[in-house]
């Protein structure tokens, strides 16, 4: 990158601003320059060809009268016009005491001859004369001006005055732009600054100026909203987290401690029967399992989405019944019962896996031994209906609204295993999925929890 460049990018915008306002009004002051030059440096010689002219045709009538040899030429007044007779044989005559002009050239030579009736012409360089020959009798006669640029030159100087001082003004009326127009960019800084210093996100930014500026601070005011709600999120997170750990840690620490004291004092044998100490050790298991799961959950919940994963064509009669193989597994007393139907579905298969897998784990807390859990899934419509329902005792009207809550757990499932994320899980799944969660009683008494996914059409063969 070139020096310019970089200078111009280690400018403020304030800078820039400024520099474009006066570079903008310098171009305008020089084009406008040039443009009126010419017209005046035409206008001027319009005026004086005209002058030439008039004069011209003055002197040619008194020559063809008197003769060009004969007419009669006044002294020359020490200023003004110049005139020149140019005889026949090419010789010439001017007034006493007028300044020598460049000599006749042929085209005013061949105007004195008869080929041509008139000519305007410069002559002598930069410093010479506006010459305007016209026939008159049988020579012609010749009146110049002489080059003066000085009126352009007065008026260039003036524009160049004129000029500086409209650039020095640009200048500083662009600053002054710049620091207003900026304003609003200033305070947005400051408070931008402000919340970053103190990690205040309750203070938000006041709604003012219009268009980009007022989309750009309510797009701030938006984000520190999400900032704060996701805060917020996180520390509840943290303290439901504590709160949920905290039982089964104290459980698992109390059965540790114990285990600990009786085999310093040499009577674990002796104070734990072999019946006593299968018990302990199976409580210790699942205590164990229990912290494993909630860690696992805790885990997935904290990530906030689901996104991680591509998204897929898939059938989810598949993703179902790898997740009732999954249960079955892991509870080897729960009967799951599959009625599936091929549904076509876009989604994530791991994330939607995890979903079914959570809706059949919480249908298994609750169902008799004697009764499977039922597990149906169609299309209906334009969308992929997944059902999970047992013959428990149902769920409360009044703990229906607070299903899907994270740690939520109602009065009747303190005493079950489970963290009270399972269904806060599914929940974030079908969100993301575009589908739609609810929970109802189903034909047999118990809870049916139902998932709404949009479907889509098979792929091709």
């Amino acid at each position: 990158m070139n020096r310019p460049a970089r200078w111009w990018r280690g400018r403020s915008l304030r800078t820039r601003l400024t520099v474009i306002s006066a570079t903008a009004i310098a171009v305008s002051v020089f084009v406008a320059f040039q443009v009126a030059s010419e017209l005046m440096d035409r206008e001027l010689r319009d005026t004086v060809e005209n002058q030439l002219r008039a004069d011209s045709r003055v002197l040619a009538t008194d020559a063809r009268r008197a003769g060009p040899a004969e007419v009669q030429l006044p002294p020359y007044p020490g200023s003004g016009r110049l005139v020149r007779v140019v005889l026949p044989d090419g010789s010439t005559r001017t007034p006493a005491g007028q300044p020598a002009l460049p000599p006749v050239s042929e085209r005013a030579e061949g105007v004195a001859r008869g080929s041509a009736a008139d000519l305007m012409e410069s002559v002598g360089g930069d410093e010479g004369y506006l010459v305007y020959t016209l026939r008159a009798g049988d020579g012609a006669v010749q009146v110049a001006h002489a080059a003066d640029d000085s009126p352009v030159n007065r008026f260039g100087f003036g524009m160049l005055l004129i000029g500086l001082f409209c650039v020095a003004g640009g200048g500083l009326v662009g600053r002054a732009v710049a620091r207003t127009g900026l304003a609003p960019i200033d305070r947005l800084t400051a408070a931008a600054v402000r919340v970053a210093d103190t990690r205040d996100l309750d203070a938000g930014i006041p709604d003012e100026g219009g268009g980009e500026i007022r989309r750009l601070i309510r797009s701030i005011n938006d984000m520190l909203s999400a900032l704060r709600d996701s805060r917020l999120a996180q520390r509840l997170l943290a303290e439901d987290a504590a709160h949920e750990l905290k039982t089964p840690l104290t459980s698992l620490r109390l059965n540790v401690e114990l285990l600990i004291r009786l085999d310093r004092r040499g009577t674990l044998d002796s104070a734990l029967p072999a019946a006593s100490r299968t018990r302990l050790l199976t409580d210790l298991g699942a205590q164990v399992a229990e912290l494993s799961t909630l860690a696992a959950e805790l885990t997935d919940l904290a990530r906030g989405d689901v996104s991680d994963e591509n998204t897929e064509l898939l059938d989810l009669a598949d993703v179902v019944g790898a997740a009732a193989a999954r249960a079955r597994s892991r509870v080897p007393d729960v009967e799951v019962a599959l009625d599936v139907t091929s549904v076509w579905v876009s989604g994530r298969p791991a994330a939607l896996q995890r979903a079914v897998l959570n809706l059949i784990d919480n249908a298994g807390k609750w169902s008799p031994a004697d009764q499977p859990v039922q597990v149906r899934l169609r299309a209906e419509g334009a969308s992929a209906v997944l059902e999970v329902d047992d013959a428990g005792p149902g769920i409360d009207a009044a703990d229906v609204p607070r299903v899907f809550d994270r740690f939520y757990r109602a009065d009747s499932a303190r005493a079950l295993p489970g963290s009270g994320l399972g269904l806060s899980i599914v929940q974030r799944v079908v969100d993301a999925h575009g589908g739609r969660a609810a929970v109802a009683r189903s034909a047999r008494g118990g809870a049916l929890l139902r998932v709404d996914l949009p479907a889509t059409a098979p792929p091709g063969p």
